[in-house]
């Protein structure tokens, strides 16, 4: 048995999945004619109550989009020095965009409204100008935190008060929807663009979508085009996110539930230094200095666990819905074992 936490991506869609995804009505998406991926886009667009949607192959073409939508050339996007549009979207925003990031150092990925008041650059010609505010929601980096949505409120007004733009990284936004009790809607009135993803947590093999009102999105599809984004007959795809959408979000709770109980197990190590806290999915812990993390990794791949490190001794797991309540028991009885 192989018990693989890298990531909540590694999910295989489900032979129910896989029936949906047959069945799908298809047709030529470049000419819009697609029934099942317009009935994803509509059906998203209402969750969070945007004028319109568009799917993507992944998150990161997505957020880069909205990049691209929200600025010029020379400017400038705030973002939390954790963000997965710097960190980990292969300097994108640089090169698809012409944007510089101004990274704000914030609390497991999280910053406050007066720090983005402080990040502004002033209104004079040599600063670059900021155009464009962006927060990542679970945040991947901060180990699955949530946003509190208070503050989130407090940066809208900022973001109004200077003229910003506001997108949302909204990868893991379902996670965060079921751990805090929100909704889709409440997002949906706050930011510009939202990015969400369709292969993390909810299980669908591929796909994300960009919502947001109808002046906004106007070039998107443009964008997508130019990004090489678009896609024939997709619907089969689509599908897959319908049936994930469908029945997949409430059990995100359980996902919750086992991570929470894997950081329990390793407080209880002494080769822990830390573990952060866990809100969601996403379990991030500290080993001691005298322990080698590569070492730690092997002797957990020896037993066909699989988890990644992030560096500094830091490493990380994530439980998603292929990993069963059999292989949590192992993984629990294996990290009593080290």
């Amino acid at each position: 048995m192989i018990i693989d936490l890298r990531s909540d991506t590694v999910t295989k869609p489900s032979k129910e999945m896989l029936e949906a995804m047959m069945d799908a009505q298809v047709g030529d998406d470049v000419f819009r004619e697609d029934p099942t991926i317009n009935k994803l886009e509509k059906h998203i667009s209402e969750m969070f109550g945007k004028e319109q949607a568009l799917f993507f192959p992944s998150g990161t073409m997505a957020n880069q989009t909205a990049i691209k939508l929200h600025t010029t050339p020379g400017d400038q996007v705030i973002c939390d020095k954790y963000a997965h549009i710097f960190n980990y979207e292969s300097g994108g925003a640089a090169f698809n965009s012409g944007v510089s990031c101004n990274l704000i150092n914030g609390n497991r990925g999280m910053f406050t409204a007066k720090q983005v008041e402080e990040a502004i650059n002033p209104d004079a010609y040599y600063y670059s100008k900021t155009a464009l505010v962006e927060i990542e929601n679970t945040t991947n980096k901060g180990g699955g935190a949530s946003w509190d949505f208070k503050e989130i409120l407090r940066i809208k007004q900022v973001c109004k008060d200077n003229k910003l733009g506001f997108h949302l990284d909204g990868a893991r936004l379902w996670h965060a929807l079921i751990s805090k009790n929100e909704t889709t809607k409440q997002y949906g009135e706050v930011f510009d663009t939202i990015s969400v993803c369709l292969s993390k947590g909810l299980g669908a093999p591929i796909g994300s979508v960009l919502v947001g009102d109808s002046e906004i999105m106007s070039n998107a599809l443009r964008v997508r085009k130019i990004f090489g984004g678009n896609m024939r007959q997709a619907g089969y795809l689509a599908a897959a996110g319908l049936y994930a959408l469908e029945n997949n979000m409430s059990r995100l709770k359980s996902d919750h539930k086992k991570a929470k109980e894997i950081g329990a197990a390793l407080k209880s190590l002494s080769i822990i230094a830390s573990v952060e806290p866990i809100e969601t999915n996403i379990v991030i812990f500290q080993l001691k200095e005298y322990i080698v993390e590569q070492q730690f990794v092997k002797k957990l791949a020896d037993k066909n666990i699989f988890i990644i490190s992030m560096g500094s001794r830091k490493l990380r797991m994530v439980t998603h819905l292929d990993y069963t309540d059999n292989m949590h028991e192992i993984l629990l009885k294996q990290l009593r074992l080290i």
